[in-house]
């Protein structure tokens, strides 16, 4: 289905953000008129652009990324991400947690909690999915520009996805109300560019997910094995995958702590998950450093949204791949938050009701925001 860049102005858009609005007026501020926000989506598109400037030039600005992602689990897409953390530095304070205002009935958003938004606090901006159902003619007209359109079995059109529109959410701080610890803490790490090689992570693994990991390995069609350093397929490497035709199988180091075990073996599943190693069978030349980086942010975010921090996040992935390429960075950063959503959804099923919420941030995977990106290349050893 053809997709809407909510970077760039649209009509139907227009209409979504002043419907949006109406949560955030009652906070204390006002309406925005198309002048307003023509230039408020100006300055988010300029935003967006500069943040993914500095990404692709700045390995540092990659790994806080990567924290800021993983401090919220994965939950929104590329664009939210950047434009919740181009607003939070902008107000100079250190994010912690976003949820809507919530529904009247109070099942959702900050209400669901028992917390409320204080009078006069200026709500952060995302973009929200619009669904409606199109006329039939909007929908002849969708098909004759090469765009699917969704019907009952009746051939009526069926409630769709029609665009995105800016929409209000508050951080933590805004509310007031009943005690509330976020699932996960935003740690700002400032990396060396030339620090150590990474450290085996020690100790025992708090997830417990260990066995599920297995299991989603072996529904992707591969065997899984731990072997004695420098046997099997390892030579120097914490893990490998091998992809076949042959032979289809990870492999892992039978010597490490708990913690470690569940890394490597989750930085392998991210490989698989990427179509590292499907890109790899098909002939293609992938660059290692781009693959490493990317399955490695994966295990980073997922690991982290699960409680126990990776910490090792090996600087040395992620020097040389990019070379300022914006495009380049803005496919690695679309293929990792689009992979740990995915594996978070299969480790961790819903558990609250703002996921049913339209106005919740977080239930914007197909978000244009993220941007309709290809390309995904090839696998590497797990080193760190």
């Amino acid at each position: 289905m053809a997709t809407h860049n909510p970077l760039a102005a649209t009509a139907g858009a227009n209409g979504a953000s002043k419907r949006h609005a109406t949560a955030s007026t009652t906070r204390g501020e006002s309406r925005h008129d198309d002048g307003d926000r023509d230039g408020l989506l100006a300055k988010i598109k300029a935003d967006f652009d500069d943040r993914l400037a500095r990404m692709a030039a700045d390995p540092a600005q990659w790994i806080e990324f990567i924290d800021h992602v993983a401090a919220f689990g994965a939950r929104y897409s590329l664009g939210n991400q950047i434009l919740l953390l181009v607003q939070a530095e902008e107000r100079g304070i250190t994010p912690r947690y976003f949820l809507p205002y919530g529904r009247k009935h109070g099942s959702t958003g900050w209400k669901a909690h028992h917390r409320y938004v204080r009078a006069g606090e200026k709500a952060f901006k995302i973009w929200a999915p619009m669904k409606r159902r199109p006329t039939e003619k909007q929908a002849a007209e969708w098909e004759a520009n090469g765009r699917t359109v969704r019907r009952e079995p009746s051939g009526r059109p069926a409630v769709q996805l029609v665009g995105f529109g800016l929409a209000n959410t508050f951080e933590l701080s805004q509310t007031d109300g009943e005690p509330f610890d976020p699932p996960t803490v935003l740690v700002r790490r400032r990396v060396n560019q030339r620090g150590d090689r990474p450290q085996l992570l020690v100790g025992d693994d708090p997830t417990g997910v260990h066995d599920d990991l297995v299991a989603l390995i072996t529904g992707e069609g591969y065997d899984y094995k731990l072997v004695a350093p420098h046997t099997g397929h390892l030579n120097g490497a914490n893990g490998v995958t091998v992809p076949g035709p042959d032979i289809r199988i990870v492999q892992v180091r039978d010597d490490v702590d708990p913690a470690q075990r569940t890394k490597t073996t989750l930085h392998e599943l991210a490989h698989i998950r990427c179509g590292h190693l499907d890109a790899l069978t098909s002939g293609h030349t992938l660059h290692r450093g781009r693959t490493e980086t990317e399955a490695e942010s994966v295990t980073h975010i997922v690991l982290r949204a699960l409680g126990m921090d990776s910490a090792a996040f090996s600087d040395a992935y992620v020097f040389g791949w990019a070379d300022g390429d914006m495009d380049l960075v803005k496919e690695c950063a679309a293929t990792v938050l689009r992979v740990a959503k995915q594996i978070l959804a299969d480790l961790t099923p819903a558990e609250s009701d703002d996921a049913a919420d339209p106005s919740a941030p977080g239930d914007d995977a197909a978000d244009p925001g993220a941007l309709t990106l290809t390309g995904t290349p090839a696998v590497g050893q797990e080193v760190a």
